[in-house]
């Protein structure tokens, strides 16, 4: 399965004490927009991406940079009637 290039997430760059803000893409007619977000080290990231690319889920190019998380966190905005689902794994160190 294939899906088409989806639009970059928009990211507000931290300020020293504020979160780092995400804020929902804009999306194309008849789409329903969904955001990924992978958490990670670096490397691990990089190869999660990969596997996506490798399995046809999104292409390597889609994503955003790598971008350190702030002490102060992230802030998600969602739009209404937007849920959240989470899981957590265990992958090799690479």
């Amino acid at each position: 399965m294939f899906l088409p290039q989806l639009h970059r997430l928009v990211l507000d760059e931290p300020g020293e004490q504020s979160p780092l803000l995400i804020h929902p893409p804009q999306t194309q007619p008849g789409r329903e927009p969904l955001r990924h977000l992978i958490l990670g080290s670096p490397d691990g990231v990089r190869a999660t991406i990969h596997r996506l690319h490798v399995l046809h889920y999104a292409e390597q190019s889609v994503w955003s940079r790598l971008i350190a998380i702030p002490p102060s966190g992230i802030v998600l905005t969602p739009a209404q009637g937007e849920v959240l689902s989470y899981w957590g794994r265990s992958a090799p160190r690479r």
